[in-house]
């Protein structure tokens, strides 16, 4: 790869675009929720999606349905809004939709080619970590300072293609939320009219909090300062791995086969690639086989806890066989319910704590796994292509890490297909298992 290099042509913040019925709200004050506050401290969601290259240039057209998307997720145009709480060395953070606005920049890589970051080989380059606006950004950042956004987008157009990029902050919004946002702003721009929306209100974003919750919530510190905890990840490779529907079908057939009169329910094609993936990164750090592991899961909460508009994290031991290993992942999505979850958050509101980037990976002996295969990642074709790849920003990125994406073969529940994004240190090598 020749004359790598990213340079910003522009930057500016750009306001909602309110269409029709879908009037902007009234100034509102939305209170975050102990999941979203948990996570004030940690770096943005950092997600992008590399498009073939337009007929011509489509920045001002990218910018234009951004603006329109953004009516729809007005609370993304906001800011966080930091006030002391009643009890004395407290204070709560909430967000305040007001309009400030997204930013959006514009780059070139002129000397970057689609094969460079999509090429077969597996090892991702660090050129794509600039194509991320607002790397290493925490959110504790965007409170100290209002004029920080909460979500920025950038457009970085390539040799023979374009990489669209957003940086979001994980206390304003979940993945979900961020590829919910993705999948609207790509139909507006493949639909270019702007109206696909016009005969809907405006969803109303609501928080969910469990009954006793004080709200907004006081954290135990005077100054947000005083909450950040700066912390410098060392250096990680980042590779990338496909597993086709075969290959998945495989692994689900063993797991299930080797716990056959044990297990009382069906181990998932996702448990049972985790489950690889896990002994695999376990194999290859070269850990003890009587070392303790441990495998932090994310766990979408939308269906399981009544009274949530549409991440508790599990922590599970490893084992020897693929069958018990994804058995005990089973065992642990199943154990998470409305009575779990909300116990759990009881607890936390009444002693809160925050999270740092160390927390969530770097011990060799935990594995953190991120992302979700049934996020609309392929499917976000802006007018001229659906995408050719996806990958992810520099934000929180720590050995062990594995984030999991649907690969955009368009298989479906059953017979899907995957591409893995693995964190490793320079000192080792991806697992070939």
């Amino acid at each position: 790869m020749e004359g790598g290099g990213v340079h910003i042509i522009s930057s500016r913040m750009v306001k909602p675009e309110y269409q029709n019925s879908s009037v902007p709200p009234e100034l509102q004050t939305v209170h975050l929720t102990p999941w979203d506050l948990r996570r004030i401290t940690v770096g943005y969601i950092q997600e992008g999606v590399l498009l073939p290259k337009p007929p011509a240039s489509a920045v001002q057209h990218l910018a234009s349905s951004f603006a329109r998307a953004l009516g729809r997720f007005y609370p993304l145009a906001g800011r966080f809004a930091v006030a002391p709480a009643a009890s004395a060395g407290a204070l709560t953070i909430s967000l305040r939709c007001g309009d400030e606005g997204a930013e959006f920049i514009h780059a070139v890589a002129p000397g970057v080619d689609v094969s460079d970051i999509s090429g077969p080989l597996r090892v991702i380059p660090r050129v794509v970590s600039s194509f991320f606006p607002l790397n290493g950004m925490l959110s504790t950042n965007a409170a100290v300072d209002p004029s920080r956004p909460l979500l920025a987008v950038q457009v970085t157009e390539l040799a023979d293609g374009v990489f669209v990029a957003t940086s979001l902050s994980h206390a304003a919004a979940d993945g979900t939320t961020l590829w919910d946002f993705f999948n609207t702003w790509s139909e507006i721009s493949r639909r270019g009219d702007g109206n696909i929306f016009t005969a809907a209100p405006l969803p109303p974003f609501e928080r969910w909090f469990h009954d006793g919750c004080p709200v907004p919530i006081p954290l135990p510190f005077a100054e947000v300062q005083d909450m950040a905890r700066r912390f410098e990840c060392p250096p990680v490779q980042e590779c990338r791995i496909h597993f086709s529907p075969e290959s998945i079908q495989k692994l689900k057939a063993k797991a299930n086969a080797e716990m056959a009169g044990t297990a009382t329910a069906t181990i998932s094609s996702l448990q049972a690639l985790l489950a690889h993936l896990w002994r695999a990164v376990c194999r290859a750090r070269g850990l003890a086989p009587d070392r303790e592991t441990r495998l932090v899961l994310p766990v979408g909460c939308r269906t399981r806890v009544k009274g949530i508009p549409q991440g508790y994290v599990g922590k599970i031991l490893g084992d020897s066989r693929l069958g018990w290993t994804a058995w005990l992942l089973n065992r642990v999505v199943a154990s998470v319910d409305e009575a779990t979850v909300t116990e759990e958050l009881v607890s936390w509101s009444k002693n809160p704590s925050l999270r740092y980037a160390p927390d969530l990976g770097g011990d060799p002996a935990i594995v953190v796994v991120s992302g979700s295969p049934r996020f609309d990642v392929y499917g976000n074709d802006f007018g001229w292509g659906r995408p050719l790849g996806v990958r992810t920003g520099p934000g929180n990125k720590l050995d062990g890490l594995i984030t999991v994406f649907e690969d955009g073969g368009g298989a479906g529940a059953w017979n899907w297909r995957c591409v893995l994004l693995l964190m490793f240190s320079p000192s080792s090598s991806p697992t070939k298992s």
